[in-house]
């Protein structure tokens, strides 16, 4: 049966419309000063407009496809009270001694890298892995597999990187913490309750559980790098012992202490420690 022109009005209007959302989606980033490209978001995920800084090595060769470095942060907004990490990983020029695309996405609230039980505005988890992950991988020349997905993070970020791995083993290959709360037993600790709710709901999200439920993690070569400490050396000790425990490979640095901010001095460490890790074939 012929569409009536009405019908067919409203196909052209949505039509239109997808093709809007699409187009800002994908739009170009901005470029700042520091070279960093900056690409604009709005999601029904987060609470409020976020941002993904993106650092290329100074060479991009033709046809090449890079490893992506997500630098995970530890603050709401660009917040930067303990420093900026992409600020850091560009300052030791981690870019381009291990030829990375480095990539550092904002949230709107404290970031645990989970989803709120009952506020669809808090899907922090929903958001990196359905939105963050994607445009990097359409937008850049990056590996679109897991070896090519590595997370590095501190203090929460750290908790949210080994997180990441633990629940997601197949987008992500390698992960790196430090100074992070890996046995946190509570889920109102350290501003993780606005993100996770209540205890029931935290249980699910628990780091050492998930990393020794994972099974991909377990007998094969080590996807993590644990390294020094401020605050949470006993729980980096715990850590250890029920991975190795677990049969799970890790790469652990006892120390040295440092300060608990991204530019003491562990970035370099931990993403060297990342580069040296061999792939994995589960």
């Amino acid at each position: 049966m012929p569409l009536s022109w009405r019908a067919l009005e409203v196909l052209i209007a949505v039509a239109i419309v997808a093709r809007s959302a699409f187009v800002a989606a994908d739009e170009p980033p901005e470029k700042r000063a520091n070279g960093w490209h900056v690409h604009r978001m709005t999601s029904k995920l987060q609470a409020g407009p976020t941002e993904i800084k993106v650092l290329l090595p100074d060479r991009i060769e033709s046809g090449k496809r890079y490893p992506v470095l997500y630098v995970l942060p530890v603050e709401a907004n660009n917040e930067h009270r303990y420093g900026d990490g992409l600020a850091e990983v560009q300052r030791v020029n981690l870019h381009n001694k291990h030829g990375l695309i480095c990539v550092a996405p904002t949230f709107a609230h404290l970031p645990w890298y989970a989803d709120h039980p009952t506020d669809a505005s808090i899907r922090q988890e929903s958001y990196f892995i359905s939105e963050v992950v994607p445009l990097v991988d359409r937008s850049y020349p990056v590996q679109r597999d897991r070896e090519g997905r590595w997370l590095v993070g501190f203090s929460k970020s750290g908790w949210g990187a080994f997180s990441l791995l633990a629940r997601h083993p197949d987008l992500f290959g390698r992960a790196a913490a430090w100074d992070a709360p890996l046995n946190m037993p509570r889920f109102d600790m350290y501003g993780a309750g606005q993100v996770f709710g209540n205890q029931e709901h935290f249980e699910k999200y628990r780091v050492l559980p998930a990393l020794q439920n994972c099974k991909p993690l377990a007998n094969s070569p080590s996807r993590l790098v644990l390294t020094g400490y401020d605050n949470f050396r006993d729980q980096h000790v715990t850590a250890q012992m029920q991975l190795s425990e677990s049969r799970i490979g890790l790469t652990y640095r006892d120390g040295p202490q440092r300060r608990h901010v991204w530019n003491s001095g562990w970035v370099e460490e931990a993403v060297d420690l990342l580069a040296e890790l061999k792939p994995s074939d589960k």
